[in-house]
């Protein structure tokens, strides 16, 4: 008999743990993917997911919970919508039906409304269609009934999935709108409904840009540019798999108008270029990085923020991950603003902070010249925040080693002369799990002011790179050893300034 004494056991546990966030969310077993009915009520914020609840692979999908005062400790909840023999649970939105238009609650009590899509199984009627179903709480999310109507809208389509819900208010009429996809089609297909249950179509957007995979996981939101409330923009999020800008999974988004039936965008680069690609940087990307996806935005947060999180990690290889008992984080919740860089409206995006206040400087450094080469910092930095800003000057590259220890480092370079910042995790641990792992990835990016300023949040086993302010982003996994916690700083080249460095930890 092949078993595992207590010692060997919990020397496999500790291989697995060593990798768990000590800041992002992960459920404590079992697999998780997309964030869903991302809702703030009365004081909590509620995170639905795809969750597997038995086992560490994809299946049996239902959405799993966890609820969070701050977006920064999270607690998890029972399961809150499992599937069932004659339908998984995938992807959708929740709304707070404040005015009880569904008929769910009451004026007194109004419910809670998931909107997810019903994938029927072969035992089902349906079996083979993806619809749109409801399911309702009554106790601000602890419970949940499905409604007896179930699905309330049905394309007899096998890839029409993944709804977002919001209330448009119009000058001549105000209701509920869904976006939806139909995957394979690369299409996002609109329709409103007064109370939830019965849907109108309104319209249709694409293919348009990045088609190279299916299309998932929409949102579509209104924003200030510059938080100027008499100029918006309409910001339509549209997730990808494959044909990311990195390889695999990713999420792109157009900018626009939305009259409350047609989204409008201000510009497309489709033309003939679907093919070779060789347009794909001019499209907008939500992150450069290979481990960022379906992405969607918090619903009724009440201060007028709009908060997105995504899921971290890439279906190219997420079944496969190292992490034992667990798989899967999501990215920290970032909040996304518009404004303009040379007379271009681009989204911005700016983490909510786990180490403010909890945080604590553990190291700085000055203005000072940098050498040609290669200089370790007297600190530790697994887990923390790193604020740096460089005058690169006449060097040729600049950046930071990171996780470094025997033999493996994730590497942040940026290249002077062709402004193009790189995240290199080829050699950054434990890499040889999936063959498209290891990574280089590259984005442009500008200076400003002739200084890169960058911020980098270290997990244990992610990096999540916002430069410029959160202009750009990449977010990568990676999985060094426990001991590669090293810390340096170089140029390759001289005439550059580092004008300071802090690190911040827990």
């Amino acid at each position: 008999m092949n078993s595992l004494t207590t010692a060997e056991r919990a020397t496999a546990v500790s291989a697995t743990e060593q990798f768990r966030p000590a800041f992002h969310y992960t459920a404590e077993r079992n697999w998780l993917n997309d964030p869903n009915g991302l809702v703030y009520l009365n004081g909590t914020y509620h995170l639905f997911y795809q969750h597997n609840p038995f086992g560490p692979d994809w299946g049996n999908m239902s959405w799993g919970h966890a609820t969070s005062p701050d977006l920064l400790q999270w607690e998890e909840q029972p399961v809150a919508i499992p599937c069932d023999e004659q339908e998984a649970i995938f992807s959708g939105s929740a709304v707070f039906d404040e005015h009880n238009t569904s008929g769910l609650g009451t004026a007194g009590n109004p419910p809670l409304v998931a909107v997810y899509t019903s994938a029927y199984t072969e035992v089902s009627p349906l079996a083979g269609r993806q619809a749109q179903s409801l399911a309702y709480s009554l106790d601000e999310g602890r419970t949940w009934a499905k409604y007896h109507g179930n699905p309330v809208l049905d394309r007899a389509s096998a890839e029409f999935r993944d709804p977002k819900v919001f209330w448009y208010n119009g000058g001549a009429a105000s209701y509920w709108v869904m976006v939806a996809v139909e995957a394979v089609e690369r299409q996002v297909v609109l329709y409103k409904s007064a109370d939830l249950k019965a849907w109108e179509y309104l319209s249709t957007f694409g293919p348009a840009n990045a088609t190279g995979g299916v299309w998932e996981c929409p949102d579509l939101f209104e924003l200030p540019v510059d938080g100027k409330p008499e100029d918006t923009r309409w910001v339509l999020i549209v997730n990808i798999n494959p044909g990311g800008i990195a390889g695999g999974s990713a999420g792109q988004y157009f900018l626009g108008a939305f009259d409350g039936v047609t989204f409008r965008p201000d510009s497309t680069v489709t033309e003939g270029h679907q093919q070779d690609g060789s347009r794909m940087r001019e499209y907008g990307w939500l992150d450069w990085g290979r481990d960022y996806y379906a992405a969607v935005s918090f619903s009724n947060i009440p201060d007028g923020r709009r908060i997105m999180i995504g899921w971290m990690n890439n279906w190219d290889y997420a079944r496969e991950t190292p992490t034992g008992d667990w798989r899967s984080a999501m990215s920290l919740p970032r909040g996304v603003s518009l404004t303009r860089v040379d007379g271009k409206v681009v989204l911005r995006q700016q983490a909510i902070d786990p180490f403010s206040p909890a945080g604590s400087p553990i190291f700085s450094l000055g203005r000072q010249p940098l050498a040609s080469g290669i200089v370790e910092l007297p600190t530790a930095a697994a887990v923390a925040r790193i604020d740096v800003e460089f005058e690169p000057g006449a060097a040729k590259s600049l950046g930071l080693v990171l996780r470094a220890g025997e033999g493996e480092c994730t590497l942040l370079s940026y290249d002077v002369s062709e402004g193009i910042l790189r995240l290199d995790r080829r050699e950054s641990g434990h890499a040889g799990f999936h063959g498209s792992f290891p990574s280089l990835e590259t984005v442009a990016v500008p200076l400003t002011d002739a200084r890169l300023r960058l911020q980098i949040y270290l997990d244990r086993c992610s990096v999540e790179v916002l430069a410029q302010g959160g202009l750009t982003t990449i977010t990568d996994l990676v999985f060094p050893a426990e001991a590669s916690t090293a810390l340096a700083i170089f140029a390759e080249g001289e005439g550059a300034h580092l004008v300071a460095l802090d690190v911040v930890g827990r």
